[in-house]
């Protein structure tokens, strides 16, 4: 298999806020939950729990190769 030298970028959109179960710690969007209990708990153990933690927005940036479909993940230089 030859190696892909990546020449076809495309900018993937930012994955925005993103919210986590403090007792499943599943993670998903603001979107995907719509205000509701976590879906996970309601499923594995019949109870809705609604507390959630926001994670903190990561400061890198996505590209993915148009030619391999290889995701390319830029995290800027830190001090």
């Amino acid at each position: 298999m030859a190696a892909c030298r990546h020449t076809h970028l495309e900018l993937l959109p930012p994955s925005g806020q993103r919210l986590r179960c403090r007792h499943c710690h599943l993670t998903l969007t603001a979107e995907e939950l719509g205000g509701g209990h976590c879906p996970e708990c309601f499923e594995a153990l019949g109870v809705r729990h609604y507390d959630f933690e926001t994670l903190q927005g990561q400061e890198e940036v996505r590209y993915r190769c148009e030619q391999c479909g290889a995701v390319i993940d830029y995290r800027p230089y830190q001090k």
